[in-house]
């Protein structure tokens, strides 16, 4: 195991890359408005680029970008790749049609996709990525607002809002990246961290890998490419990652519940889904904390955290201490407002483990009368690989209400395989009560008519659900 890592060394040769490089550089973002792409466009911006970018739909994020100085158009045609143009960079949602991408090569620019972009950007610091099937998003924005909370003064990008951090990226003056690297796509290949994190691995994105063995692989490709000097923090309680840390070159560490762990936690007191907690480091105590987050799986995130935290240099009490503070990310068991005797609250949760993770936390945190889950399944293809999964996820929930499946990545021929209607038949299937109601004001004007005080209503799905809950709530603030 590992003797931990030295973030004062600087990384491999050439990858001190001055931050100047980017000055009066034209960059364009196909896709500028997904999470990612928006967090490089401001930290790019910020290093004197000037930026231009697409998107589909405007958004916030969008106007606050062009606020800024970026031109940003809606719709997508190759005449919004200004001329000049030193670089193009398109998300991982982009297919190999996108009229800007066939004009960008056309022009013989220099085209990277989004995770090559942030691999270059990492390369120029002592990079922190967390990598995982669940978790990274959350575990990634902890480990920033420490770190900022601490003076450390870190660049990141994490894949949602933090309000805490101001946004979904930052640009620091320290030594320091942090950011989620995701599997899809393999695009975290790109990474080459000074120390990793493997929350865990389980199936997903089988739209891009054959199985779980090859989801494996590809995370063992991660960890292989993490510097030589380096440390990776894995889960020792999922078999599936300590595999793809099987016989790495750099340090590994291990994190969990169980003896065995590294970083160990041990649960001292659970408060109504949140979980007070001892960590131990090598059996030694370390610290004691009450995870800031309802939810069981977020004592995994703390304890990862912790053990990155731990190596970025920091101290016992100062994690701790700034941990408790933490207070969570945009769309990750979000409470949208109490109001009428209701409770409404929104959720990231697309993949079965989370939702169960996500309505296990909710009940026990919140204790309603009944919970009434309105998930909207993201990907044809992932409904379809994971249906039987996905109809027994919903066991917490006293109703599952479910629109139409959100159309992205797929192809026009995976919407003949599956549809809404299928998951809700095979979680009646299973003595679960669910509905299909096409559309958002549909549901709208269900949960009119059904809700009564003390009732909870959720918001699942990676899609755009959370404007039910909005709008849920602007009913409850007129009943009210």
């Amino acid at each position: 195991m590992s003797n931990g890592m030295d973030t004062e060394k600087q990384t491999d040769s050439g990858s001190q890359a001055d931050e100047n490089v980017y000055l009066g550089k034209a960059i364009h973002f196909i896709g500028i408005g997904g999470s990612g792409m928006r967090a490089l466009a401001w930290i790019l911006m910020d290093r004197g680029a000037v930026i231009s970018g697409s998107d589909s739909a405007p958004s916030d994020t969008s106007d606050q970008l062009v606020g800024q100085g970026a031109t940003i158009h809606i719709g997508q045609r190759g005449e919004n790749i200004p001329d000049p143009c030193d670089l193009v960079v398109y998300s991982a949602a982009v297919n190999e049609q996108n009229p800007e991408l066939i004009a960008a090569r056309r022009r013989s620019l220099e085209v990277v996709k989004y995770s090559e972009m942030l691999g270059r950007l990492m390369n120029a610091k002592a990079g922190l990525a967390i990598a995982g099937t669940h978790g990274k998003s959350t575990t990634s924005a902890m480990v920033a607002y420490v770190m900022s909370a601490a003076m450390m003064d870190p660049s990141f990008v994490v894949g949602a809002s933090v309000e805490q951090l101001g946004g979904p990226s930052g640009v620091g003056d320290g030594k320091h990246f942090v950011a989620e690297a995701c599997e899809f796509d393999r695009s975290f290949l790109y990474l080459h961290p000074q120390c990793a994190a493997i929350l865990n691995i389980e199936e997903d994105h089988l739209d891009c890998f054959s199985d779980i063995n090859a989801i494996i692989e590809a995370f063992r490709a991660f960890a292989s490419g993490v510097k030589s000097d380096g440390v990776i923090i894995a889960n020792g309680e999922d078999r599936n990652a300590m595999e793809a840390v099987r016989d790495i070159a750099c340090g590994v560490e291990t994190f969990g519940l169980c003896e065995e762990c590294n970083w160990r936690g041990v649960i001292v007191n659970p408060e109504r889904g949140r979980i007070h907690m001892e960590i131990l480091k090598d059996s030694q105590p370390y610290g004691e904390l009450l995870v800031p987050l309802p939810g069981l799986h977020n004592a995994y995130n703390v304890l990862a955290a912790v053990a990155m935290l731990h190596h970025a240099g920091l101290d016992s009490a100062q994690i701790t201490g700034h941990l408790a503070a933490f207070t969570g990310i945009e769309r990750r068991l979000s409470l949208k407002g109490q109001l009428g005797g209701a409770t409404v609250v929104d959720d990231f949760a697309h993949h079965p483990t989370e939702i169960q993770a996500s309505l296990r936390a909710i009940s026990n945190y919140y204790q309603p009368r009944r919970i009434f889950c309105v998930f909207q399944p993201h990907q044809h293809s992932r409904t379809r690989f994971l249906l039987k999964d996905f109809a027994q996820s919903f066991a917490l929930a006293d109703e599952v209400i479910v629109p139409d499946i959100y159309f992205v990545r797929d192809s026009e021929k995976e919407k003949d395989y599956i549809s809404s209607k299928d998951l809700v038949a095979q979680i009646r299937l299973r003595g679960g009560v669910a509905i299909y109601l096409k559309t958002f004001d549909l549901i709208v004007e269900y949960i009119k008519g059904v809700f009564e005080p003390g009732d909870l209503i959720v918001t699942m799905g990676a899609g755009n659900i959370w404007k039910v809950a909005d709008e849920i709530i602007r009913w409850l603030e007129r009943k009210d």
